[in-house]
């Protein structure tokens, strides 16, 4: 198969493991993306990814409720590590070489994040999740997604959603909304539109790395993608 890329990052959100779920962890979705990134493996292209919580608790909204920020983004990361072991099971029950990487020490369950080693883990054809966030309190796991990106010199950021791309206004409530086929970083920014945080977008800029917003649910998106094939909305 003929590929855009080498290696690339899958920003998942928790979001997209709950299925039709109010919260948790749907089992079958889990197998349906886990069997999404065995097809790109199989392949040959170097895949890292980076897990949301949102799932299972989200940080902000804890935080709104009264529990102290700090706690409750820990709280957060701890969930992404969840979120973690459950893909890493999937993705090893298809015989797919998987490593798991924290940004907080959990050594019982998961290697510690390490720049060098995550590539040379890439370098020897494994995947790599990469959980816990940033391993500290106030970052997303967008801004997550855009540093372990270019820590480990990903050529291209997929952030997998549930919408097939960048619209105006939300598709949901208004039928009409345009989608847009490509932005720039600032338009981002200047607009206000919720790709990713601003800190993620802004590091994207900086380091002149895609941002390529994609519909996880319609199956062989992420193989589109590495293909070249124009889906979703690029932000360049």
């Amino acid at each position: 198969m003929k590929s855009k890329y080498k290696r690339i990052l899958v920003k998942l959100s928790g979001e997209a493991l709950m299925g039709d779920a109010q919260y948790g962890i749907s089992p079958e979705v889990v197998a349906s993306i886990a069997d999404e990134i065995k097809q790109i493996h199989e392949n040959g292209i170097e895949i890292a990814l980076v897990i949301g919580g949102g799932n299972i608790f989200r940080g902000l909204s804890l935080y709104a409720q009264g529990i102290e920020r700090v706690s409750a983004d820990q709280m957060g990361m701890l969930a992404t590590i969840i979120n973690g072991i459950a893909l890493q099971q999937s993705l090893e029950k298809l015989k797919v070489d998987t490593r798991l990487m924290t940004a907080i020490s959990m050594h019982d369950f998961a290697e510690p994040y390490i720049r060098r080693r995550a590539i040379r883990h890439l370098e020897k054809q494994r995947v790599v999740i990469c959980a816990g966030g940033t391993g500290s309190p106030y970052f997303t796991t967008d801004t997550a997604a855009a540093l372990r990106a270019i820590e480990i010199k990903a050529q291209v950021i997929v952030k997998a959603t549930k919408v097939d791309g960048v619209y105006d206004m939300d598709p949901v409530l208004y039928p009409h909304a345009k989608k847009y086929e490509s932005l720039s970083y600032m338009d981002v920014l200047n607009q206000g539109l919720q790709i990713m945080d601003m800190t993620a977008v802004s590091l994207s800029k900086e380091n002149d790395l895609p941002i390529i917003v994609c519909d996880l649910k319609q199956k062989g998106t992420l193989l589109k993608v590495i293909q070249g094939e124009h889906i979703g909305t690029i932000v360049c």
